[in-house]
């Protein structure tokens, strides 16, 4: 059974907390920066969960240690794209590879319509459950 209340779109640290304040992103930032992560900033208005590509808002932000400057790009990425879902992500690259270490949403619509949980019932007593955006039933710019 799938059991989200708030009826928000959960994906990353944080998805069941309320939104972060300007002051709580720049106190996770700070964090990421400490461990020497890179943080980044990219954007959607496709939501299903398999979705992990999101689009960069810019370029990562390796030589960044200030988390005034990271977010000041936030603030940008709101203005460019008000009403996409917008993360930030931070990756440690200490095992030689780019892998993400914390991801948490700063910016959603005014209005999620959610995911749709559909099923299909193929040979014998088979079950196949999937997950359709009810934004993707509009294209792409004009979901929200």
């Amino acid at each position: 059974m799938i059991t989200n209340p708030t009826g928000r779109l959960t994906q990353g640290q944080f998805s069941f907390l309320p939104d972060l304040t300007d002051e709580q992103i720049s106190a996770q930032i700070k964090w990421a920066l400490a461990h020497d992560w890179a943080v980044s900033i990219e954007y959607t208005d496709d939501p299903h969960p398999r979705n992990t590509y999101w689009e960069m808002f810019g370029l990562p932000m390796f030589d960044l240690k200030d988390p005034a400057a990271i977010l000041m790009e936030i603030n940008e990425a709101r203005k460019t794209f008000p009403n996409y879902y917008i993360r930030v992500m931070a990756f440690n690259s200490t095992r030689g590879v780019e892998s993400p270490a914390m991801s948490f949403i700063v910016n959603r619509p005014a209005n999620e319509p959610g995911l749709g949980l559909s099923r299909q019932e193929g040979q014998g007593r088979e079950i196949r459950y999937g997950f359709h955006a009810y934004a993707t039933d509009k294209p792409e710019g004009e979901r929200y």
